[in-house]
């Protein structure tokens, strides 16, 4: 049972007893409290769930969209924005985060000892080459071709001048503004997978806890202003 049950039912218990009772002051605090707690709880419902009649109900599944607008636009101009990925990349070069090592390693240059390999063929070499067993004879060069370019791309890549030459191309604007949109089509993606009863839910998550506390004391000060009333009342 959360809070807004316990002190809906808190108030009508009070109001009962005052009517039980024929006590005036006490049936108009529970009145009061129930009238306060009631409405703010009914408000509180109102934001999550559609009621027929009551025009503005239903407000977060019905504006769903506008609530993934709000979500993007504030991933886009908060955390993305240009000079936050700016930012971004001249930590990584900085750090020598750009370590193109790993995917050197995994690149296949069989096309390109095929190439060079046709190259020869094709220059005046290659008929030379043909009483020597032709391209078949530079086969045993392919390992040690492939394992020198891998070092020398890795060794290029390493140097400062190569770091600094991707950091400069990284900082232009068009480079920037492609990757930016590159996010804004990875939000947008997922953004698609949200349905209005799963906007409501995550909302719900969120802030229902804390809402229950609007009905804690709606009931509180309705209690109060019943107590007062009844006062003013007698005094009559």
């Amino acid at each position: 049972m959360n809070k807004s049950q316990v002190t809906n039912l808190v108030a009508l218990a009070i109001l009962v007893v005052g009517y039980v009772l024929a006590n005036n002051f006490v049936l108009m605090i529970g009145l009061f409290a129930l009238s306060g707690a009631l409405t703010n709880w009914l408000a509180i419902h109102m934001l999550f769930e559609k009621i027929p009649g009551l025009v503005g109900s239903g407000v977060i599944p019905n504006r769903f969209e506008a609530f993934k607008d709000a979500i993007k636009n504030l991933m886009m101009e908060q955390f993305f924005t240009q000079e936050n990925i700016d930012r971004f990349v001249s930590a990584s070069a900085q750090d020598s985060k750009f370590d193109l090592k790993p995917v050197i390693e995994k690149v296949d240059l069989t096309p390109s000892y095929e190439r060079l390999v046709e190259v020869i063929m094709n220059s005046s070499f290659g008929s030379m080459l043909g009483m020597f067993g032709g391209a078949g004879a530079l086969t045993p060069l392919k390992e040690p071709f492939i394992e020198n370019m891998k070092s020398s791309l890795v060794e290029m890549t390493q140097k400062e001048s190569f770091h600094d030459l991707l950091k400069e191309e990284m900082d232009q604007p068009d480079v920037m503004a492609d990757i930016r949109a590159k996010v804004a089509e990875i939000i947008d993606a997922r953004l698609e997978e949200l349905t209005p009863q799963l906007v409501k839910q995550m909302v719900q998550n969120m802030i229902k806890e804390h809402l229950g506390w609007l009905v804690v004391w709606g009931g509180v000060f309705g209690g109060l202003i019943g107590l007062i009333s009844a006062l003013l009342m007698s005094n009559l």
